[in-house]
């Protein structure tokens, strides 16, 4: 979690306390309320009383404790054991993964469910070809969603990368080399497609402004208005994002 974040407690009917990221932002309308894997935050217009805020808490206090509860944020997720279904996140969204038998392996996306496919016999060869197939399945997703990104605002800026690379990145989201080639943190293909927009359009826009400085900062938000709401979303929920990868396909990233 982010160190300089600002938490509200609140108090529920069990004695324990829930901890509220809570964010003002200049284009929210009302308060909003959400839980991720990485906990809580309330959302608000700018200039709401605090006062406000709390009561909006104490009002939905016990569907954040179910919801919370529903996550079971204190607890490490479970192994990925062969066939043994497991929730994992996907694109932003909660998706279940359950276990086939199949004449060649195989990942592919039904409904709510992402199905993983693999012949028998089964040994001990079976889960590190699960990871693979998981990981190759990331990648392939991930770079279809960039492709469309790709298309559309590399138009915009006038510039393109000379490669995209993916894998995992233990801290960072993305990186631009002296060669003009962006690399992606594989996590990303699990982010909701947002904050995945964010990274890309940060990164190319260091292909026209390598340092951090203002322009840098007004050249990313002419295209895209919401940029610090994905960047501390990823704050929020990066770490547990990155965990999320490293459960499912074992890799300790770079």
């Amino acid at each position: 979690m982010d160190a300089g974040a600002d938490y509200l407690e609140l108090p529920t009917v069990t004695g324990e306390t829930i901890r509220v990221l809570r964010r003002s932002h200049p284009r929210a309308r009302r308060l909003r309320l959400t839980v991720t894997p990485g906990g809580a935050r309330v959302t608000y217009p700018v200039g709401t009383h605090p006062a406000q805020v709390i009561a909006f808490l104490r009002q939905n206090g016990a569907w954040l404790e179910r919801k919370l509860g529903e996550l079971k944020l204190d607890e490490a997720p479970p192994p990925l054991k062969p066939g043994k279904p497991t929730l994992l996140p996907l694109r932003g969204e909660t998706v279940r993964l359950a276990w086939r038998e199949g004449a060649f392996p195989s990942v592919v996306r039904e409904g709510g469910e992402l199905v993983l496919g693999l012949p028998r016999p089964h040994g001990r060869t079976t889960l590190p070809a699960a990871r693979a197939l998981l990981r190759s399945f990331f990648e392939s997703q991930l770079r279809r969603d960039v492709s469309r990104h790709l298309q559309r605002h590399c138009v915009e800026l006038g510039r393109a990368p000379t490669a995209i690379k993916v894998r995992p990145l233990k801290s960072l989201w993305g990186s631009l080399d002296t060669r003009d080639r962006i690399t992606l943190d594989l996590a990303l293909a699990l982010a909701p497609p947002a904050a995945l927009r964010y990274v890309m359009i940060h990164e190319l826009c260091h292909l026209r402004v390598r340092s951090h400085s203002p322009r840098f900062w007004a050249l990313v938000e002419s295209l895209e208005p919401e940029w610090r709401t994905q960047r501390d979303w990823l704050r929020l929920n990066g770490q547990a994002l990155k965990a999320e990868l490293v459960r499912l396909v074992a890799t300790d990233g770079n």
